[in-house]
């Protein structure tokens, strides 16, 4: 750990801060309307900076964008070779290229699909401590997985969430030899099936709105009440939740309840009725149940609500931060921090059916986007919702290993192939199957609720620095690519080794300084004058680095 400790003195400047200087198939979009939607995004910012008196950052270059584009689409960092005919096509549309063919290419679909799986479950279920729980997870994910796939509409998708546990199924969809297809009931269960809980969710992730401070009192400066919070609340209600509870008589069920339509205010005699968030009160026809009723108006295109949230948690994903989010004074009442350019976001999707990769285009396509993470900083606390440049963001758990499995791997490696496998639901229900590298690695990390500002655990950080699954991927004798590199005559000399090591981990070649600094520690071997040794330093190093672990 010593002789490593030196190789990372040398790389210091990456693990406190580093400056971000550095036959396809035929998509199925409307492209010019896809290119509208750019410009209208760029001028509504254009807009936001004229009135804050800003300037953007430049455009990032080609090994940046095409590093970020990777880990925004498919949630790891590129492979060496599609980095390389990357920045060698001198096509004037080869960002657009690029984009089509990591998004529509069957090359890269499953893991497009395997990606999003993970970045919808995170938004619709959190990640979950409760270690039973996590044996359930899977099954969403694989549910997810083949909704992103298909391409399937997002309000389709959320009405079949939001209706898959009508009867309160136990096994929450799950029969034993399933495989392949999964369960979105999970959601239910996340929630523990209790009327609050799906209320609070179902208003935050799929409305944008969040209800769940109204849930034990009215607070007199709050935009929601106690009585719409359980309004709401009662289209999940069940029997259940109207026993009266007094001190002195015994529990009672209250008379005439229709479960999902009234529902008791826990320690009142109060019971309300049904209604949507926006005051009414739905009409009960015909034979639907109150959770069709509430998944019906959720997913319409006449919600005020809906439309909005699915763009935002897609802006959100790849621009960093949230439109929905109130940056600088976190409040009850969250404000929309750019709400004509949310609108259009909405409007966009609602007319393109809530195609998810329409937006995603659109917004990969914006200067946004492709603006580099550098440039002068504003104030003293940066204005992201400005949007003037790209936020630093923190890598998700997922792409933290993932990323680390293809910088550390070759492409026949097992290690790599288990990443696009769909893998058999049974192994996460059978108690004696042992957890893979990929689910011990993620409990070792928590996500960031605003990547933008992370922070780093000191056992996450021991993990990375000192861990076996470190330690094993970095060592001479068990990487070709490693060992490759420490041939003495390999062509290219030390100045070649470094490049190769820069791209295999950073997706970039090393910046002039770089090259002074580490070419002299090559040639003398590292801390113990072994160039295999010094070789593994400094991969080990540029894997602990902060510019690994985030996206620029």
């Amino acid at each position: 750990m010593l002789r490593r400790s030196w190789a990372l003195a040398v790389l210091g400047i990456f693990v406190c801060a580093f400056a971000p200087a550095w036959g396809q198939s035929t998509p199925a979009y409307n492209k010019d309307a896809v290119i509208a939607l750019s410009k209208k995004i760029d001028a509504h910012l254009a807009k936001v900076w004229q009135k804050a008196k800003v300037a953007p950052a430049a455009k990032a270059d080609d090994y940046v964008f095409f590093r970020r584009l990777n880990l925004d689409l498919l949630g790891r960092i590129p492979d060496l070779t599609p980095v390389t005919d990357f920045i060698d096509d001198d096509r004037s549309e080869k960002r657009w290229i690029w984009v089509d063919r990591l998004l529509d290419n069957a090359d890269y679909s499953k893991e497009h699909s395997r990606h999003f799986a993970n970045v919808w479950r995170a938004i619709m279920l959190g990640y979950q401590t409760n270690t039973q729980f996590q044996f359930q997870v899977p099954q969403f994910e694989v549910w997810l997985r083949d909704r992103v796939a298909g391409n399937v509409p997002l309000d389709k998708t959320v009405f079949q969430l939001l209706t898959s546990n009508q009867g309160g199924n136990p096994n929450f969809g799950f029969q034993p030899g399933m495989q392949g297809q999964g369960s979105p009931a999970v959601f239910f269960q996340a929630n523990e099936n209790k009327a609050e809980n799906l209320a609070a969710a179902t208003s935050r992730v799929f409305l944008g709105v969040k209800i769940e401070c109204a849930q034990c009192h009215a607070h007199p400066f709050a935009k929601w009440k106690q009585d719409q919070f359980w309004e709401f609340a009662a289209f999940y209600s069940t029997p259940q939740n109207m026993i009266r509870r007094p001190i002195v008589q015994p529990a009672q069920p209250q008379a005439n309840f229709t479960p999902g339509r009234e529902i008791l205010i826990p320690g009142t005699d109060k019971v309300v009725k049904a209604k949507f968030l926006t005051g009414k009160e739905p009409t009960w026809e015909g034979g639907d149940t109150s959770r069709t009723v509430l998944a019906k108006w959720v997913t319409s295109p006449d919600n005020p609500y809906f439309a909005r949230a699915m763009a935002d948690h897609l802006w959100s994903h790849l621009m960093g931060v949230s439109l929905l989010e109130p940056i600088m004074e976190p409040s009850d009442d969250i404000p929309i921090t750019v709400p004509e350019l949310l609108n259009d976001l909405a409007k966009a999707l609602i007319d393109n059916n809530f195609d998810a990769k329409f937006l995603i285009r659109a917004i990969v396509h914006t200067d946004a986007y492709q603006r580099s993470s550098g440039g002068a900083k504003l104030a003293e606390k940066e204005d992201y919702h400005l949007f003037v440049r790209m936020p630093i963001r923190a890598l998700t758990p997922e792409q933290i290993y993932d990323s680390l499995v293809f910088a550390t791997t070759s492409p026949s490696s097992d290690l790599r192939k288990t990443l696009l496998m769909p893998g058999n639901l049974n192994q996460f229900f059978d108690p004696r199957q042992q957890q893979s590298a990929r689910q011990q690695f993620l409990l070792k990390f928590t996500n960031q609720d605003r990547r933008h500002e992370p922070q780093t655990s000191i056992l996450q950080a021991l993990f990375m620095m000192n861990g076996k699954f470190m330690a094993e991927r970095t060592k001479v004798a068990t990487n070709e690519d490693l060992q490759d590199l420490s041939n003495p005559g390999l062509d290219g000399g030390h100045p070649g080794r470094l490049r190769s090591l820069y791209r295999m981990v950073l997706s970039r070649p090393p910046r002039p300084d770089e090259m002074q600094r580490l070419v002299p520690y090559l040639e003398r071997g590292g801390a113990t004058g072994n160039l295999s040794d010094a070789v593994s330093d400094v991969f080990w190093a540029l894997l602990n680095s902060s510019e690994f672990l985030h996206n620029h």
